[in-house]
């Protein structure tokens, strides 16, 4: 696929509005522009100039498969837990930034506390690039969901905190590159 090629949707299709956090719909027949295809999200921008995501699930109405996300790891101890953590954390996008919340420094802490043999309850702290974002609890329902669905967790408990507040500079020397910030 070409690099802003317009589209037209085959079938009505759930969204979220950018930057508020509104869901809605938009019919079939709409035309749209793929923005960002990152993660298992498409950020697109409707014919009237509107910034929504359309949820990976949803690609078949943009002609596309959905992203299939994997995990590197499939033991279950608390340790391999963790780093399947961050591993899907790094497909979780901020609509608006082409750069994964990981390497953007939105991620403080992500603990695995084994519970039994086979199963771990997990806990996340991250903030948001601005305090009033509305796709904030979007954002952390995207974390969340990724990472029940890994296995070996029981339980997620994801907390958008906002003290330390973020700043460029929580940023990966990845990240900055890809923004040309350095």
């Amino acid at each position: 696929m070409a690099e802003r090629e317009s589209i037209v949707l085959t079938r009505d299709v759930n969204i979220i509005t950018i930057p508020d956090g509104t869901p809605d719909t938009l019919s079939k027949g709409a035309m749209v522009t793929i923005h960002q295809s990152l993660g298992n999200n498409y950020t697109v921008i409707t014919e009237y100039g509107h910034m929504v995501r359309i949820a990976g699930p949803d690609a078949d109405a943009l002609g596309m498969e959905a992203h299939q996300l994997h995990t590197l790891v499939s033991e279950t101890s608390a340790e391999a837990v963790e780093k399947n953590c961050w591993e899907v954390m790094k497909t979780v996008y901020d609509p608006e930034i082409p750069v994964n919340i990981v390497d953007l420094g939105l991620v403080y802490y992500c603990n695995v506390k084994e519970i039994d043999e086979h199963s771990n309850s997990v806990r996340v702290m991250m903030t948001l690039t601005a305090p009033g974002c509305g796709m904030g609890p979007v954002i952390q329902g995207d974390v969340e969901k990724c990472i029940r669905a890994l296995p070996g967790v029981a339980s997620v408990d994801v907390e958008v905190v906002l003290d330390p507040p973020w700043s460029r500079e929580m940023m990966s020397e990845v990240a900055q590159l890809q923004l040309g910030l350095f």
